[in-house]
């Protein structure tokens, strides 16, 4: 289909914005041998200039002066430890990189003939869950469509809808009843192609019993088939509303995509039937077979607070829980007081609701977007013989091109390059399950699952909520577990990044709460693994240290060399040469993902200003391992407008410029050259980063409101005096409440005043009299 570049008209475009909407190819370029050379000389020579540091610089400043003072000894003890743990995380950059170029070298497509023979005779059954939460029934609807257009033999799809179900905004009410028809909307598209290809593999079945040898005739039935199949594809495309990129994408490549590879196949049959040659009968039923896979998806919705005997608490994990720990089994429906109620039952009774059990699961963000052979590919992974006790498998999803604001782009750019480092982290055995995709075999869920009663239900958790960062979590618990994930190293899924900077704050300050709080889980699965046989390496440990723990000592880090005035014996270029090839490197990588070599500095200026951010993670992190409360998990808004930053978000970038500048003019008055021009250089990449992704006027108004909402909240009505209350009849007894709780909904048993009545009160009365109640 042509390309076109869409935005939409309620977000302008910004000067500095991406306008190429083309996304990066699915198969990553084969490095060159230099490029693989060249990293490892990356890796040596960062090595070495932090030898060289350490040796030349600091053990000499102790030779010749000795501990000439407590603070120069404090302050050059402060200063390696900042500097080792800057320079570790660049070598983690540096190493999983290596890696990754390594897999993409390696990486080999498997030809599409063999994935249909293959599951013409595997057909496990895959499950997907899109977890939702007041998103906007069009962005659910293209996931949706995305996952219904898999190229799968058994395929089931389920929207788990977590919104209030009874909401009093009308307007909120209408979004949900929009949401809760996408998914028999989808079901009724299908319903023709599907019945019509059915019926064609019916045709071809029966033909081929007659006949092992297929015709010509056949053959460009078929190709009509496949050309009709291109043709109803195109409609729905040319019958899309365009708004922004991630549209774009969708009709291009998801719909676009799949007419265009069909409408090929459709091609590539006709010729060969215009040659008068055909191919196999088993080649015939497969291609048959595709067509029907394309079009089969079973589609369901499913709210789990509708149901009272199913956790409610308030974050995807549980919402993906609630939905696992029903599958294979049967239910019968029971009404009661506080929802609906579901009892299991015997195979041999009657059910109101029985869930299919699945082979495999996908869990699915309801922002993001497959491409059409995604389930196919990643399950012919999980089912060979060596892969047996591999539990997760994904393609860390890469970001939607064309942003439309500046602050989308880079975040997008710094998606595209951690999708490279997950890539280099499975070559080293040190894969982390990212959540916003991933197919999963349940039999290894099922060996992690934790089983408690709550309120007297059965709860099963299997991706644990303990933190916001569940998905994490969860690989540390799988790895004890003896199963090992995987990254499938090609680009098969997409997911949007946050447009503006109130809205990645959410999701930035959510990544950073919780790797801390997992860290302990690692050191049990180390000793576990030990005790099995199969140890930890060390270059695994370490990605996985510093995946889970970089941005705390990072951000702290960071603070140090920014408010510490170090003293300049301390400074040296080396220290400058241990960090050039990481930001080579990373240069080198953002052009292989089609951005600029010169953002790198945009990037450390966009860090900077996230400083406060990761730093408000990982407090939170601290906190509740203090406290051991749970962190209450934060959607990351998805809206047309701009979302306001928390005040002190916008003022803390502010106040790094300040003292950047402060310290600058101070440097320059003491000749302390080394922290003036890194106190210069930070202000400068602060100031931009301002600028450019914050914005003045919108840091203004963010201010303004931060100061002014006090001002806006409701206050509740005060309680009225005993002399203007009006009598009024007493509620009606909610009899079902009595009966279930053993009390009325919002009271507790007490020993007095259960219900209210003369004689109830009559009784007080003559006891307050006679002192018995006090």
């Amino acid at each position: 289909m042509p390309s076109k570049s869409l935005t939409s008209p309620a977000r302008k475009r910004q000067l500095g914005a991406e306008r190429n909407t083309e996304p990066l190819p699915t198969v990553h370029d084969i490095p060159s041998d230099s490029k693989i050379t060249w990293g490892r000389l990356a890796i040596i020579a960062t090595v070495a200039a932090w030898v060289a540091y350490i040796i030349y610089t600091i053990l000499r400043q102790f030779l010749n002066n000795g501990t000439e003072s407590f603070r120069f000894t404090t302050e050059a003890v402060s200063y390696v430890i900042v500097v080792t743990f800057l320079t570790f995380s660049a070598l983690m950059y540096l190493i999983a990189r290596q890696g990754a170029l390594q897999r993409f070298r390696d990486h080999v497509r498997v030809p599409r003939a063999e994935l249909d023979s293959h599951f013409a005779t595997h057909q496990g059954s895959l499950t997907v869950l899109v977890p939702s939460y007041s998103e906007e029934p069009g962005v659910v609807r293209a996931t949706l469509w995305s996952a219904a257009l898999q190229e799968y033999p058994d395929l089931r799809i389920v929207l788990l809808l977590d919104d209030p179900p009874y909401p009093a905004d009308p307007a909120v009410a209408l979004q949900l009843q929009a949401s809760r028809s996408i998914a028999r909307d989808i079901e009724l598209a299908l319903a023709e192609p599907r019945a019509r290809f059915t019926e064609d593999l019916l045709l071809c079945e029966l033909e081929l019993a007659n006949d092992p040898q297929p015709g010509t005739a056949a053959v460009q039935r078929l190709a009509e088939e496949y050309q009709w199949a291109a043709r109803w594809l195109q409609a729905m495309a040319s019958a899309e509303t365009i708004d922004d990129h991630v549209d774009t994408f969708f009709v291009e490549q998801v719909l676009g995509g799949l007419a265009a590879e069909l409408s090929l196949i459709g091609a590539a049959l006709a010729a060969a039937a215009k040659e008068g040659t055909t191919p196999t009968a088993a080649r015939m039923l497969e291609l048959h077979r595709r067509l029907v896979w394309t079009f089969s998806a079973e589609l369901d919705t499913f709210e789990r607070k509708l149901y009272a005997s199913l956790s409610h608490d308030a974050n995807k994990a549980m919402n993906l829980n609630a939905y696992i720990g029903l599958m294979g089994r049967r239910y019968r429906r029971e009404d009661g007081p506080d929802g609906a109620i579901l009892r299991q039952v015997a195979d041999d009774v009657p059910a109101d609701f029985v869930v299919r059990d699945s082979e495999y699961l996908l869990t699915l963000d309801a922002d993001s977007l497959l491409l059409r052979d995604y389930c196919l590919r990643l399950v012919y992974l999980l089912e060979q013989p060596d892969n047996a006790r591999v539990a997760v498998t994904q393609t860390p999803y890469s970001s939607f091109r064309g942003a439309p604001t500046r602050i989308e782009r880079l975040a997008g750019a710094s998606t595209d390059i951690q999708h490279i480092l997950h890539q280099g982290m499975t070559h080293h055995g040190a894969t982390f399950w990212v959540g916003a995709n991933a197919v999963i075999r349940k039999v290894a869920l099922e060996d992690i699952v934790e089983v408690e009663t709550v309120g007297g239900f059965e709860v099963r958790r299997y991706v644990q909520d303990r933190t916001v960062i569940e998905d994490t979590e969860s690989s540390i618990d799988l790895g004890t577990h003896g199963w090992s994930l995987v990254n499938y190293p090609e680009r098969l899924s997409y997911s949007a990044t946050p447009p503006d900077f109130g809205s990645l704050i959410v999701q930035r300050r959510r990544w950073a709460n919780g790797g801390l709080l997992i860290l302990p889980k690692l050191w049990r699965q180390m000793r576990e693994r030990r005790r099995q046989g199969r140890p930890i390496g060390l270059i695994e440990l370490a990605l996985r240290v510093n995946y889970m723990t970089s941005i705390a000592w990072a951000s702290f880090g960071l603070i140090f060399l920014l408010a510490y005035p170090y003293d300049s014996r301390l400074l040296s270029p080396v220290v400058v040469l241990a960090a050039l090839p990481y930001f080579l490197a990373m240069g080198s990588d953002l052009r292989y993902c089609g951005y600029k070599f010169s953002d790198i500095m945009r990037i450390y200026g966009f860090n900077l200003i996230l400083l406060p951010v990761n730093l408000a993670g990982v407090l939170k992190s601290l906190q509740q391992a203090v406290t051991s409360k749970k962190i209450p998990f934060a959607r990351t808004p998805k809206v047309r407008n701009r979302t306001a930053a928390p005040i002190m978000f916008v003022v803390v970038p502010f106040l790094i410029v300040a003292f950047s500048a402060l310290t600058l003019w101070r440097d320059v008055s003491n000749e302390n050259w080394g922290n003036a021009a890194f106190a210069g250089f930070n202000a400068l990449l602060a100031s931009f980063a301002i600028v450019s992704y914050i914005g003045i006027w919108n840091s203004v108004v963010d201010v303004f409101l931060g100061l002014t909402q006090w001002m806006f909240i409701e206050r509740a009505p005060r309680r009225a005096t005993a002399a203007a209350v009006v009598p009024q009849s007493e509620p009606a007894l909610d009899w079902r409440a009595v009966l279930y709780h053993g009390h009325a909904v919002g009271e507790l048993p007490r020993d007095v005043e259960l219900v209210t009545g003369p004689f109830v009160q009559a009784s007080a009365a003559k006891r307050a009299k006679t002192g018995a109640v006090k």
